[in-house]
Formats: C-alpha cells, sequence, structure tokens
C-alpha cells in the first residue's frame, strides 16, 4: 500500500513509507529493567568531533585496467570533465560542485499462478541523475526553502534514460542535455535560496550546506543475471499450484526477481566509483476476503545474494502451509476494539518498530529541516529509550548471522564508504545519519547519502541493527506479558507475530506519529485459556512516549528485509531486532473497504457448476 495517495499529508509533509515482501518466519536472556525515563532537559552534550577521514586506497593495477574498458565509465568521465571544465565559471556564481550518479541495471522477472506461468519479463535500464550545486560550500542550490514554497515537492529533478548500448557518442549527448538543464533548474533554484533568505528569519542551525570528503575510487563491477530459466519456471509452476487446494483462497502467486546494479559515481571532485550490487527473491502470496468484507493477506519472502542462496522447495513449500493455516485461522478471527495494553512485538515486527519510529527522526538531514519536528535534534547525550536497548546502523554488513541483507552498500550515493554508526548506547542517543550536508555538531559525512535514480539525495538507513544487552527466551518474554497484564487488570495482552510495514510522519504539518501495519496478531489471556487470532488492527503512537514503553526483549533476533520510500525514492534496507515487551502500545481500527467476497466459488473449486 502506498501511503502517498493519502492527498493532503502528500503536500505538507514527508510520509515515509516501509513497504516489502515479508522476509524469513520469525523465529519461536534475565528480566530487564523498566525503561529509563527522559533525563530532565539539559543543553545537549555535543557529539565528540569525528576524526578527519582517511583518503581512500587506491585502485588496484586490475580495476584500473577494467575501468579502462568501460565504455559507460569513459563517456560519463570525460563530459563531466568537459562539462565543468567550461561551466564551473561560466557565469556568477559559480557552479562549484558537479556530480553524476548512472545505475545500469538487468533484471528477470518471473510470476505463476497455481501451476501456470502468468507473466515474464527481461529488462535492461540505464539512468543517469546528476547534482548541481551553484555558490559555495557555505550556502548553494541546495539550500532549504522556508515557508509555504519549501513544502512544495521536487517536481524539477528527475533522471534521464541513458542508451544501452555501448556507444560514447550517444552516452554523452545524453549527459551532456541533461546536464545543462539541471544546471539551469540549480542557478533558478539559488536564486530563491537568496530571496527566501532575505524575508525569512535566521535559521537556528547555520551549517554548512557541504562539506569536504576525501575523494573514492573504486571499480567493481558485476554481470548481469544467469539463471537456468526452464528450472525456473518448473520451480514457480510447481510453488505456485500448491494454494490449488485451499478453497478460502481467492489470491495467489509466485514470484521470482534477479537483479544485477552497477552504480557509476563521478564528481568533479575526483571521486570515481563504480561498485555493483546482485539481488535474489523469491515470494510468494496469498489472498483471503472476509464476509465482512475485509481482505487478509499472508505472504513471504526469500532474499539473496544469488539464485543459489534462495530456500529449498521443501521449506517453501512447508512456509506455505503454515501460511495457508494461518490465512484460514484469520478469515474466522474476531475484530479487535481500539486497546491500550501491554504487548509483544515479535522480532520482525520489532525491527519494523525501530526503523519507522527512531531510524527516519535520526535522518541527519532532518535536524536543520524547518519543516521537521526534530524530535531528538536536541536530546543528543539524554536518554531515549530503555538502558539496556542499543541501535546502530551498519551497511558494510552483507549478512547477519547468515541472514542476506538487504541494506548492504559498499559506499554511498556520494561516493563515500559506508561506516557503522551508532545511533543509541545503552539507552542513550549519539548520533546521526549523516550524508555531505554537515549539521550542528556533525561537520562530515558517515556513508549514509542514499537514494533512488532521479531524486535528491538525503540521509537514510542501511542496515538498522537493535540490539538488547539484557535478554530472555521468548518463553520467557511471553510469560512476563502475561504478568504485566495481570498487574495492569488488563483482559488480554497483545503479540504482533508477523507485520507488512509501516509509515511515519515526521513533519509539523500533521501529528508527528507512526503507524506499524500488523498482518498476524493474537491475543494473549491471563486465564490461561489459548492464544487467539484477531483481525482489523494497526499500530499507531508518538515515538518520544512509546520508547519509554520498551521494559524487556528477548534473545531471538531475526531480519526484517524491504523497501524504504522518503522524499529520496525508494531504497533497500534491513532492519534487525529481538522481540520487545512493551508495558502499553496503542492500536485502532485498520480502514477497510468491505467488498463482498466473489459469488462463487474458484473453477477448480466448483464441484457443479458448468462451463
Amino acid at each position: 500500500m502506498n501511503r502517498r495517495s493519502l492527498a493532503l499529508a502528500a503536500l505538507i509533509l514527508p510520509i515515509l513509507v516501509f513497504i516489502s515482501a515479508v522476509g524469513a518466519a520469525p523465529k519461536p536472556k534475565p528480566a530487564s529493567a523498566p525503561a529509563a525515563a527522559p533525563s530532565p532537559a539539559t543543553t545537549p552534550a555535543p557529539a565528540p568531533a569525528p576524526a578527519p577521514a582517511a583518503a581512500p586506497a587506491a585502485p588496484s593495477a586490475e580495476e584500473v585496467a577494467a575501468a579502462s574498458k568501460d565504455v559507460l565509465l569513459q563517456a560519463l568521465r570525460k563530459e563531466l570533465a568537459r562539462s565543468f571544465g567550461k561551466l564551473k565559471d561560466a557565469e556568477k556564481p559559480p557552479l562549484y560542485f558537479l556530480a553524476y550518479e548512472a545505475a545500469d541495471e538487468h533484471n528477470v522477472y518471473m510470476s505463476a499462478m497455481l501451476g501456470a506461468i502468468r507473466y515474464e519479463n527481461d529488462g535492461h535500464d540505464r539512468q543517469l541523475t546528476i547534482d548541481a550545486r551553484i555558490g559555495d560550500p557555505a550556502l548553494d542550490s541546495t539550500h532549504q526553502i522556508k515557508g509555504m514554497e519549501g513544502w512544495r515537492r521536487d517536481d524539477d529533478f528527475d533522471s534521464v534514460r541513458l542508451p544501452n548500448e555501448d556507444d560514447e557518442n550517444s552516452l554523452r549527448a545524453a549527459a551532456w542535455l541533461h546536464t545543462d538543464r539541471i544546471l539551469k533548474a540549480a542557478r533558478e533554484q539559488f536564486t530563491k535560496v537568496l530571496t527566501n533568505k532575505a524575508v525569512t528569519a535566521e535559521e537556528e542551525d547555520k551549517s554548512d550546506d557541504f562539506s569536504p570528503y576525501p575523494a573514492s575510487r573504486r571499480y567493481a563491477t558485476i554481470p548481469p543475471p544467469k539463471l537456468d530459466r526452464d528450472s525456473w519456471r518448473r520451480r514457480l509452476k510447481n510453488l505456485s499450484g500448491f494454494f490449488k487446494k485451499y478453497p478460502f483462497i481467492i489470491d495467489s502467486g509466485v514470484s521470482f526477481h534477479a537483479e544485477s546494479v552497477n552504480r557509476y559515481i563521478l564528481d568533479s571532485e575526483g571521486a570515481e566509483v563504480v561498485t555493483g550490487n546482485p539481488y535474489v527473491r523469491l515470494s510468494y502470496y496469498l489472498m483471503a476476503r472476509t464476509t465482512d468484507g475485509m481482505d487478509l493477506t499472508r505472504h513471504q519472502s526469500y532474499d539473496a545474494a544469488s539464485p543459489e542462496g534462495i530456500a529449498k522447495d521443501p521449506v517453501i513449500l512447508r512456509d506455505m502451509e503454515r501460511s495457508a493455516k494461518e490465512l484460514d485461522a484469520l478469515t474466522k478471527a474476531p475484530l479487535v476494539e481500539p486497546y491500550t495494553g501491554p504487548a509483544i512485538f515479535r522480532a520482525r515486527a520489532s525491527a519494523v518498530y525501530f526503523h519507522e519510529i527512531m531510524g527516519h527522526r535520526v535522518e541527519g538531514h532532518r535536524q536543520k529541516l524547518e519543516k521537521e519536528g526534530q524530535t531528538f535534534t536536541k536530546k543528543l547525550g539524554q536518554s531515549v529509550t530503555a538502558g539496556f536497548i542499543s541501535v546502530y546502523d551498519d551497511a558494510t554488513l552483507p549478512d547477519f548471522n547468515g541472514t542476506f541483507l538487504r541494506g548492504h552498500y559498499s559506499f554511498d550515493d556520494e561516493g563515500v564508504p559506508s561506516q557503522k554508526v551508532t545511533i543509541v548506547q545503552d539507552g542513550i542517543l549519539k548520533g546521526f545519519l549523516m550524508t555531505r550536508s554537515p549539521i550542528k555538531n556533525f561537520p562530515q559525512s558517515n556513508g549514509h547519502a542514499r537514494r533512488e535514480p532521479g531524486h535528491r539525495i538525503v540521509a537514510r538507513m542501511g542496515n538498522t541493527i537493535v540490539k538488547a544487552s539484557r535478554a530472555m527466551p521468548y518463553a520467557k518474554l511471553r510469560q512476563t506479558l502475561i504478568e504485566e497484564v495481570k498487574r495492569q487488570k488488563k483482559p488480554f495482552g497483545l503479540v504482533f507475530d508477523d507485520i507488512s510495514g509501516g509509515f511515519t510522519m515526521t513533519g509539523r504539518g500533521l501529528t508527528q506519529s507512526f503507524k506499524v501495519i500488523p498482518l498476524l496478531v493474537y491475543r494473549v489471556y491471563p486465564d490461561g485459556r489459548p492464544d487467539e487470532v484477531v483481525r482489523g488492527v494497526d499500530i499507531v503512537g508518538t515515538p518520544l512516549a512509546s520508547f519509554t514503553k520498551i521494559t524487556a526483549a528477548a534473545d531471538d533476533d531475526d531480519v526484517f528485509n524491504g523497501t524504504c520510500g522518503a522524499e529520496s525514492g525508494s531504497v533497500p534496507v534491513s532492519a534487525v531486532s529481538p522481540s520487545l515487551l512493551l508495558s502499553e502500545v496503542e492500536v485502532e481500527k485498520k480502514l477497510t473497504f468491505s467488498e463482498k467476497p466473489p459469488i462463487l466459488p474458484p473453477p477448480h473449486h466448483d464441484k457443479g457448476g458448468r462451463p
């Protein structure tokens, strides 16, 4: 579901969407102290100044030789040098920085339904996104525009499609024309920046718009996906046919996607980084509709860096059977009314919870944009959550305990090496995710500049990892939930077993709240009755209050792989967390459309019907 369709919110503030076909199934350390309350208001302790970045290692002789034969790289290199050399001082104020980023993507997609191939496609696409900065590092054309003009979308920023063939002249021509358009737009934007600064109040954060970073050089491409197409077709047909036996399923499918993306990042300061990321996903979904018109789904995804890393069919078929049983139970489950009380977020649900509530709010640019809520801007050095919780973001990790992490990258979209960043240590806020756009006390990038082609770069998450220094087996965490239900004299507690994603609102225009969208929820009764599947709720709340409710954690870390959408587009991310117990969670009724189920049964289950 794309929450950007909420028209009002889309006009006045960023709605940050976390979308995913769900990753690995959740797995079935002494009792922890309650979350520490936020410390009294004090002057935030400034973060320690980062050490100057070391100059990156020079490319190897093999890399240099391979790069010299790469027609796309040579075309971009020559056109960047020509354009910047002739345009940097052509007008005043000057063009002081120019960067090209090309994404060269090969992908294979196929899907099957009820034992037959439904769709198949191969693709090759090249897109070029250009950044031009007019002015100087202290004040340039990327500076925020305050007031209502600053709330509009960046409609003038996009990418251009490059020729798929390795022809230097046509590649350079496309880059040349797009450079001209982006440069003119940047000059127009800089005029707006100067006008806006002249008529608006002084900004609280007076940091520069751009900071230096040593130029990196790397060349490490990957080939297009290599597959046995016939084998994968047979596999998808076999897997998709599994759902034929369930009459309550009204829609289902199995899909396979393999891609290789080589990113070419070059800039006028000498950076030249070419790296490749492979990605493979097999996923399935199944859907049913209740008599009261609620659509219910179960889905599962298996992510890997290569086709060989995808789970084997016996594992997938076992998961399919479990999903079908869960969906059947959901169709018969009662609706839950709005509720506040204790609840457990299973591991992947906890991962999304932290991604939505904290992750977006510690992205560096949100600390100085005045349209943002700046939830954590002045809380450095203060307690923001339970003392046994630490959070870091580390895109250098290709996997977590052997599980593939989709948020891995070696260089960000500004050509800065990825780095591990400590966000929270023992409950205390320590840092923010940074690009080359500095903020107060954080003058330097830490490798988190990210974007989808055609969007402006901002700070984004990669692999966000939540760690609990004190944890217990999940069975004990569940018993702790029951004890908390009794202590609060609540009729039941909730366990959020599976989620599809969530979204959060960080701007000042509306309530700075979050929503996590559960797919499978259980009521846990304090009197020993069996857990009961329920439906029809979303998790809602506000960040500062919610973080103080974390009271305990399990020792069952798990991974959520997905795609996160924000103002720099959709980027692959991962989140890792153990299951968490919260003393209070609020749920509200889910939006439904009340469409009746199909009148007839599926054709393959219509025993007495006629064609």
